[in-house]
């Protein structure tokens, strides 16, 4: 598979990850050839929060990509992806986060969308979490699920989602 674009959606949890991740991104792309969109989707309260915070005026241009680029997650997954040679792109959305990395998969035109998930009891590892599951489902393009495990290995599944459009 040839990907040219990659989006890798950020959350919180995240940051603890970031090795994982950036080891999947490798193993499915190239740095030469593809960009990676950091994606982080805010809901509106957490972003109107932010901007408040920032001191952002009601009326400015900030967007969620702005608010996103000062976020201490994308900054250190973004130093290690172009520490490893991707060119890298920070995207911001608001509403559900599965909604949100679906809605950006297909405005971005991703060929890939690689998401991070977290150990679940035996049980739990039978279903994804909702997020990833809901994504995987309907996203418009394949989606490479990371499961960090132990926060030392990760087992990487690979799910080709159909578009549901």
């Amino acid at each position: 598979m040839n990907v040219k674009k990659l989006l890798l959606p950020v959350g919180s949890t995240d940051v603890d990850r970031t090795e994982s991740l950036v080891d999947a991104v490798s193993s499915v792309a190239d740095p030469g050839e593809t960009v990676v969109g950091l994606l982080h989707v805010y809901d509106r309260e957490d972003y109107t929060e932010l901007r408040r915070q920032m001191n952002v005026a009601p009326n400015s241009e900030v967007t969620p990509a702005t608010v996103a680029r000062r976020r201490t997650d994308v900054r250190r997954i973004r130093t290690a992806l172009e520490e490893r040679g991707f060119d890298v792109t920070v995207l911001g959305a608001l509403g559900d986060r599965a909604d949100g990395i679906i809605r950006e998969a297909g405005d971005w035109n991703a060929d890939l969308v690689v998401v991070g998930g977290r150990k679940r009891s035996p049980t739990g590892k039978a279903v994804f979490g909702s997020v990833a599951q809901k994504v995987m489902m309907n996203a418009p393009c394949p989606v490479t699920f990371v499961r960090d495990e132990t926060g030392r290995d990760t087992e990487t599944e690979r799910r080709a989602a159909t578009p549901t459009r």
